[in-house]
């Protein structure tokens, strides 16, 4: 019986949101703020009361026909353009809508926020060309939709490129001036990299607020759910050469979970110029990023080169009320991936930048071991050291930045490139790291500068070599490290040996603080 009045509670205020917003939702008024705060504050309650009921899993399943479609079959279901919704009233943005099937098989729930009030737009298989597919389209009654895309002309006034999506699960993606999808995120993380094994939570109801004519802004509201939790989603969406996603979440617990992953990023890297055994490809690098940028603070930051590892990699950095961090697709040289049609220097890198003090916590970066590039294998999030009891929000906001790096990051020397090869004997491996910036290529050859390296237990650093690089005009770091005599079990089973932690950093003078690089770290097992 409590279980029913819970149902019955949370159905009364979907009715109840419903009634409200019809007739209450204005635009071109001063009131369009007070109505959005209390359609926010909705969205709020309705997650708060579904996280007091059971879990009852997703609202409906695709019709067989659809689920067994294949990759490429599903790919032949497009939505047609002139059907995009607002294109009738020239606004700057439209939605169009993807096709349940494949592994998209969970309907969503689409509701369009208007002047009007609020509708749910229902699947209709007219807004759909289903190419060579035979299907039984005729039975296909308000089946929902796997997921939508926001268009917005990012490149050029007289087309409407694809600026975010949201698609399986809670993963979304967004693209700035000039990008090409890659990296995604997702609403949140739960138990990634668990023995327990991962719980995907989904976004199963959105509320699109419909922009005005000259709008450079669109606002998306969603309802996440899963076995454990419940949550409110905000979207800002701000288009341009570097779009901004703001992101503002309130989660609610059914239970505990092991681990929260806050502002979870998921990309791909197959291998890149720091891969010992690489593929034989005629391409030197494949990846969507090649490394995780950390912001403890203004002034200290890590550089974190990914790998594709032999077995699965977790890695954590402590990260107290973090500054920012992401996945950064530093290297955008074409002549380094020389992939034409996967234009993998086009590739957006992602920078999470929290709105307020989050607390104590670490950045976990996970490396997944993969053997193709249509497998993302990287996932990167923040986790809370301690969450609030069961009943109370979890509350937190941050800002995302789809962006092609330019420059420093922070004023100081970077990292460009990290090198690694066979060192002086079986035991020692060489690493050749470049920094580049403003303020390290300004210093002479014959300056004083200082590299400072530090290894881990159970390794030594055996030499190193700064030298200014002439030909890019910043410096170069080369050096090798050795690892000890390791035991027989070591010897005879790989996995048993000591990953070595290795950090390196530009400095000026051995006496002097100032330090003029973000620190490169890396990790390495013979």
């Amino acid at each position: 019986m409590k279980r029913l009045g819970l149902l019955v509670t949370v159905a009364a205020l979907l009715l109840n949101f419903m009634l409200i917003f019809q007739v209450s939702v204005v635009y071109g008024s001063s009131k369009d703020s007070i109505r959005l705060e209390s359609l926010e504050r909705e969205i709020w309650e309705m997650a708060q009361e579904l996280s007091l009921s059971t879990y009852q899993g997703f609202p409906g399943k695709a019709p067989e026909s659809l689920s067994n479609l294949s990759y490429d079959q599903w790919r032949d279901i497009r939505f047609k353009p002139e059907k995009s919704v607002w294109l009738d009233k020239n606004l700057p943005f439209q939605i169009r809508f993807y096709h349940l099937g494949f592994l998209y098989d969970v309907p969503v729930r689409i509701n369009l926020v208007t002047s009007k009030g609020i509708k749910e737009f229902r699947y209709d298989p007219d807004l759909f060309d289903y190419g060579k597919n035979s299907l039984p389209v005729e039975t296909y009654k308000n089946i929902g939709f796997a997921g939508f895309r926001i268009h917005y002309p990012l490149n050029r006034p007289d087309y409407h490129d694809e600026l975010i999506s949201f698609l399986g699960a809670s993963y979304f993606r967004a693209l700035g001036k000039n990008q090409r999808y890659g990296i995604s995120a997702r609403g949140l993380a739960i138990d990634t990299a668990l023995p327990t094994g991962e719980e995907f939570p989904y976004f199963r109801d959105f509320w699109i607020v419909e922009p005005k004519k000259k709008s450079k802004h669109i606002t998306i509201y969603a309802l996440l759910d899963s076995p454990s939790l419940t949550g409110a989603y905000k979207f800002f969406v701000q288009p341009g050469e570097k779009t901004t996603v703001d992101v503002k979440a309130s989660i609610f617990r059914r239970k505990n979970v092991e681990k929260l992953g806050m502002a979870p990023l998921t990309s791909m890297f197959y291998y890149g110029e720091n891969t010992i055994n690489r593929p034989d490809d005629y391409r030197p690098e494949v990846h969507d990023s090649d490394g995780l940028l950390i912001a403890y603070e203004a002034d200290k930051w890590e550089w974190r080169p990914l790998l594709n590892p032999s077995r699965l990699n977790v890695s954590n950095f402590p990260a107290n009320d973090v500054y920012g961090f992401g996945l950064l697709q530093r290297d955008t040289e074409f002549c380094n991936y020389q992939d034409l049609e996967a234009r993998y220097d086009l590739r957006p890198s992602v920078w999470i930048a929290p709105r307020e003090r989050w607390g104590k916590g670490r950045v976990e970066l996970i490396e997944i071991p993969s053997t193709w590039e249509t497998i993302d294998n990287i996932v990167a999030f923040w986790v809370p050291e301690e969450l609030p009891q069961i009943g109370e929000p979890v509350n937190f906001s941050y800002r995302m930045s789809w962006h092609l790096p330019k420059g420093s990051p922070h004023g100081m020397g970077y990292v460009v490139s990290t090198r690694t090869g066979k060192g002086k004997d079986d035991n020692t491996r060489l690493f050749v790291i470049d920094f580049q910036g403003k303020t390290i290529e300004a210093i002479p050859a014959d300056t004083g500068l200082t590299a400072v390296v530090t290894v881990s237990e159970g390794a030594e650093l055996v030499e190193k070599t700064l030298m200014k690089n002439e030909v890019t005009e910043g410096w170069r770091l080369a050096f090798q490290v050795r690892v000890k005599g390791g035991s027989t079990i070591e010897q005879l089973q790989p996995d048993k040996r000591p990953k070595i932690k290795i950090q390196a950093f530009l400095k000026k003078g051995d006496n002097l603080p100032d330090i003029l690089t973000e620190t490169w770290s890396y990790q390495w097992q013979l």
